[in-house]
């Protein structure tokens, strides 16, 4: 009978103790929010490939006022994706989607206006996966001010008055104009926030944290944050700002994503949420950071949308 030397047993016993470590590892990175469902990169098909039976865009334009400036009543645009079964016979969750600082309703390039249909073409994909289903996503400019086609920086702190605007007229706007879960549940309002949810990139992922989590938690339920721009809330101020909501308004996801190379937005975004904000609605279940290689562009973006898609689909009945 052949016997194992003492160097072979001592170099299993390290294999054995490095897999076991490695696997201890990979729990540890899932407690850290890491989802196994999330795609580190999307295949190049899922973001030029048109589909030519995917959801049907539309352009709104609703009455709001003029937050930022004098309070005077405006009309102003959005886009709307239907999905390609849409029906005014099934209620459906809702997505904001917001744009970031230098752009408008267009930036996310759900239209032909600006030549290109990618980040439709991530939706309409994601869809047509099974992955979710039954969501409209509306598409708004996010400066609440007459002037919200300026997309100078002058006009950045309009920016922060799209609460009153997203709360008042936005959300009521498409409750009444289409077929929504939060329409069928108008008399629960804690029913109908679980069917909302607010997602952008950069300014609209400041958007998300500062207005959407920490000013409309009434309102909406699930979050996502992509490259989440400067002025964005810290992990801290998060938490101080959620003490303002009661604690049975839940938080059904907050899932975030940067890019590693991003020189804009990794600070900001890590520091809101690389580190889980201290409050009890917020667990390793629901909250999700991901690092990938990337800078501030919509490589990421549309990465970001496609695994917050695929978040909303896993929690949908």
């Amino acid at each position: 009978m052949s016997r194992i030397s003492p160097i072979l047993r001592r170099a299993a016993s390290l294999l054995l103790a490095a897999v076991l470590m490695t696997a201890a590892a990979g729990c540890f990175a899932e407690e850290k929010g890491v989802s196994s469902m999330f795609l580190d990169s999307l295949p190049n098909a899922y973001v030029y490939n048109r589909f030519t039976d995917g959801g049907k865009v539309i352009r709104i334009t609703y009455p709001t006022k003029d937050y930022f400036g004098d309070q005077a009543d405006i009309r102003k645009n959005a886009l709307v994706y239907l999905p390609a079964d849409y029906s005014e016979d099934v209620p459906c969750d809702v997505l904001i989607l917001c744009h970031g600082v230098g752009g408008t309703e267009y930036e996310w390039n759900f239209s032909d206006l600006p030549g290109t249909l990618c980040g439709k073409n991530v939706t309409d994909r994601a869809f047509s996966m099974g992955y979710v289903k039954n969501l409209v996503i509306v598409l708004p400019n996010g400066r609440s001010t007459s002037n919200f086609n300026d997309t100078s920086w002058n006009n950045m702190y309009a920016f922060y008055s799209f609460g009153q605007e997203l709360r008042n007229d936005l959300i009521p706007y498409i409750d009444a104009n289409f077929s929504t879960w939060g329409a069928k549940l108008q008399d629960d309002p804690a029913a109908a926030r679980q069917h909302r949810a607010m997602a952008g990139l950069s300014m609209g992922g400041m958007q998300t944290i500062n207005i959407g989590m920490c000013e409309c938690l009434d309102l909406i339920s699930a979050f996502g944050a992509f490259s989440a721009a400067p002025t964005s809330y810290t992990s801290a101020e998060i938490a101080a700002k959620l003490k303002a909501f009661p604690e049975d308004l839940d938080i059904r996801c907050f899932y975030n994503v940067c890019g590693l190379q991003d020189t804009t937005a990794y600070a900001s975004a890590s520091a809101a949420a690389k580190t889980k904000p201290a409050d009890s609605r917020l667990t390793e279940d629901n909250w999700f950071w991901q690092e990938v290689d990337g800078v501030h562009d919509h490589k990421v973006w549309y990465l970001g949308l496609f695994n917050f898609l695929k978040l909303l689909g896993s929690m949908q009945e």
